[in-house]
C-alpha cells in the first residue's frame, strides 16, 4: 500500500490515533511492560487505544470515582474483555470456561452483547493474561474483538432453518477468519509466544489486507436469512442477505454503507442504514468482503475519526462510485439483486424443532446479562444445561441464548433443568419487553451519558401497565435504550429509542421499522421518565385504537404525523 494510502483522502494530517497505530509495531507498542507494571491498575492511552484490537478497553467504576478520588485512591481501574464468536456459536466446553473466568477473574456475570459475543467486565491488569489464555486454550480469541478492524462476522442464528444456517454459519466463519489481523503481536504478549519481528527490521511482519496502520475506524458485517433479520443487516459497513431458492443457498445479496453511531449536537454525524447493490454467489463472498474492507482502508477519513466510518467514504463519494471501485478491484461485477423478504428482527422464543431433527430452545436474557439474581439463578441454570448438553449454545444478535441442536434424547434432561432453575421463554414479560435491547452504559462505560442496562427495566415496568390498559401487552414492538449515540445497541432503528443525553435525561426517537430497514426520528429532546412516560401514553393508546390491521407501531407514528419516515441517515437531522 503507498504512503499517499495512507493519509487522509482530503491530505489533512492525519489524527493522534493514526501516529499511535503507526508507532505500535503492528499493535505491540509498550502493551507487554505497562501489563507488568504494579504500581498502578492503569495504562497510558496511547496503549488503551491498542488494547482495543486485542479485545479489552481500560474502564473504571463511576460509582466510586469520587469515594475514591475523597481517599486520595486512583480510580477503581479494571477491564472490559470483549471475547469473539463468529455467528455467536459455542460449544457447551466453551460456554463453561466463560463461566469459570467469569467467576475467577470478572465480577461474576456474563454479558451477551448485540454482536453475538461475551463480555466480561470487572478484570483487574493483572489477571488480563491468564483471563485471555484460558480463553485462548478452548479455542476462542479476544483478537480484533475491538479496534480499527473488522469486528465479530454476525450471522442469523435461526433455529428453524438449520440446514440453512450451518451453511451460512460456515460462510461467516471463513469471512471471518479471512479477515483476522495477521499480527504476532497478539500471541507474543498474551500467549507466550515467540517473538517474530526483529524491532530493527519491522518489514519481516506484515499486513496483507489492513496495511501497518488497519483501517480508519471499526468495520462490521452481518449476514442474515431471510425472512429473519436480527442481525440488523442494514445497520452493518457491509451487510449480506442470504438468498435461498427451493431450499438451497444461492448466494447472498450486498448492503452496503450502515452504521449507527453519531454525536449530539454534530448534525455531520447521523446513524445510516446500507444500500443493496447486488448479488453474489457463496465462493465469491470472501473475496466481496476483502475488497470492500480495503476500499475502506484506502478511502476512509484518518484525519477526523467522528467521519472515519464506511458510511462517510460512501455518502461523500456516492454509491456509484463504490460499486466501480469494487468492480475494478474484483474483477467483475455484482449480479443484480434478487428479491427477499423481511417479516421481522426479534428472536422466537421457547422450543423448536429444526429441520435438521434437533431440538432448539430460545431463553430471554434480559439485556444480556447472565448471573444470578436471589430469585433467578441464570448463571447457575445454564452452567447445569452445559455439563449434559452435546450440541452447541447460539448468542442471538438480540442479546438472547439458543440452547441449540440438543438431541430428542438429551430434551428431556435439559427440559428438567430449564424447570428446576425457572429459566424462562420470555413469553411471561410482555411482548416489548421481549423485544427490548440496552447497552451496558454506567457505570463502566466511560462513554456513557446515562444509565441503560441498570435503568431500562424499571422504566418497562411503568410503560407496561400503559399496554396493558390499551390491551398491547402481546403486541410486538421493537424498543431500545443506549446510554450514549454510538448506537451499540442499534438503537437508530428502533421504533421507540432512547438514547442519553445526560444523567437521567433521554432523547426520545420514533418510527424505526419493525424489520429493521428504517431509521426511526427525534420526537423529543433531553427528556426525564416523567416526560417519557406522558409522551407516550396518548401515543400507545392512540395506536391500540386507530392502527390498521396488522400495521405496526413505527409504521403508525409516521402515519399519525408523530415523525416523519427517515430512509436515508442524510435526512436523520432534518
Amino acid at each position: 500500500m503507498s504512503e499517499n494510502n495512507l493519509l487522509s483522502p482530503n491530505s489533512a494530517p492525519h489524527s493522534d490515533v493514526e501516529d499511535i497505530k503507526r508507532r505500535s509495531n503492528y499493535l505491540r507498542g509498550n502493551l507487554k511492560e505497562v501489563l507488568e507494571d504494579r504500581i498502578t491498575g492503569s495504562i497510558p492511552e496511547d496503549e488503551n487505544r491498542l488494547m482495543k484490537f486485542h479485545g479489552s478497553y481500560m474502564q473504571d467504576d463511576r460509582d466510586l470515582r469520587n469515594e475514591r478520588a475523597k481517599s486520595k485512591l486512583e480510580p477503581a481501574y479494571q477491564f472490559m474483555l470483549r471475547v469473539r464468536a463468529a455467528g455467536g456459536v459455542v460449544t457447551p466446553d466453551q460456554w463453561l470456561m466463560m463461566d469459570r473466568v467469569a467467576q475467577k477473574y470478572a465480577n461474576g456475570s456474563i454479558r451477551l452483547t448485540t454482536r453475538q459475543s461475551f463480555q466480561l467486565h470487572g478484570i483487574i491488569k493483572w489477571n488480563m493474561k491468564n483471563t485471555i489464555q484460558e480463553v485462548h486454550e478452548s479455542m476462542l480469541s479476544t483478537l480484533a474483538a475491538c479496534g480499527d478492524v473488522n469486528r465479530n462476522v454476525m450471522c442469523n442464528p435461526n433455529p428453524y432453518q438449520s440446514d440453512i444456517h450451518a451453511e451460512v454459519y460456515e460462510w461467516a466463519q471463513q469471512v471471518s477468519q479471512h479477515l483476522d489481523p495477521r499480527t504476532r503481536a497478539y500471541h507474543e504478549i498474551w500467549l507466550d509466544g515467540e517473538k517474530v519481528v526483529d524491532s530493527r527490521d519491522e518489514q519481516v511482519e506484515e499486513e496483507p489486507i489492513y496495511g501497518p496502520v488497519y483501517l480508519p475506524r471499526k468495520f462490521k458485517i452481518g449476514i442474515a436469512v431471510p425472512p429473519t433479520n436480527d442481525v440488523d443487516v442494514f445497520s452493518q459497513d457491509l451487510g449480506f442477505i442470504a438468498i435461498v431458492e427451493d431450499g438451497k443457498l444461492k448466494g447472498f445479496n450486498v448492503s452496503v454503507g450502515g452504521g449507527m453511531g453519531m454525536t449530539h449536537g454534530d448534525p455531520k454525524t447521523y446513524p445510516q442504514i446500507g444500500q443493496v447493490i447486488g448479488f453474489c454467489t457463496p465462493e465469491q463472498l470472501v473475496d466481496v468482503a476483502e475488497k470492500t474492507v480495503t476500499i475502506q482502508r484506502d478511502y476512509g477519513d484518518r484525519s477526523v475519526r467522528k467521519h472515519a466510518r464506511f458510511k462517510y467514504t460512501i455518502d461523500d463519494r456516492g454509491i456509484e462510485w463504490f460499486i466501480q471501485e469494487l468492480s475494478h478491484r474484483l474483477g467483475w461485477q455484482l449480479q443484480e439483486a434478487r428479491p427477499y423478504q423481511f417479516e421481522h428482527n426479534g428472536d422466537r422464543y421457547g422450543w423448536v424443532k429444526g429441520s435438521n431433527g434437533k431440538w432448539h430452545f430460545t431463553l430471554f436474557v434480559q439485556n444480556g446479562r447472565v448471573k444470578d439474581w436471589e430469585d433467578y439463578r441464570l448463571m447457575t441454570g445454564l452452567r447445569e444445561i452445559a455439563k449434559v448438553h452435546s450440541g452447541d449454545f447460539r448468542l442471538t444478535p438480540n442479546q438472547n441464548l439458543i440452547v441449540a441442536n440438543v438431541s430428542s434424547q438429551k430434551k428431556k434432561k435439559i427440559e428438567q433443568l430449564i424447570s428446576e432453575f425457572g429459566l424462562t421463554d420470555g413469553f411471561r414479560y410482555s411482548a416489548l419487553r421481549r423485544n427490548s435491547m440496552a447497552c451496558v452504559a454506567l457505570p463502566t462505560c466511560g462513554l456513557a451519558m446515562a444509565e441503560s442496562e441498570r435503568y431500562f427495566p424499571s422504566l418497562l415496568d411503568k410503560i407496561e401497565p400503559m399496554l396493558d390498559e390499551a390491551g398491547l401487552r402481546d403486541e410486538e414492538i421493537v424498543i431500545r435504550m443506549t446510554g450514549c449515540p454510538n448506537g451499540c445497541a442499534r438503537p437508530a432503528l428502533a421504533e421507540i429509542a432512547f438514547i442519553g443525553k445526560a444523567p437521567g435525561k433521554y432523547n426520545m426517537y420514533l418510527g424505526g421499522g419493525f424489520a429493521g430497514e428504517r431509521l426511526n426520528k427525534l420526537y423529543k429532546e433531553n427528556i426525564g421518565e416523567d416526560e417519557i412516560l406522558a409522551s407516550l401514553k396518548p401515543i400507545i393508546s392512540q395506536y391500540a385504537k386507530e392502527r390498521n390491521e396488522g400495521e405496526h407501531f413505527g409504521d403508525f407514528v409516521i402515519r399519525a404525523g408523530y415523525v416523519k419516515e427517515v430512509r436515508s441517515g442524510q435526512d436523520f437531522h432534518a
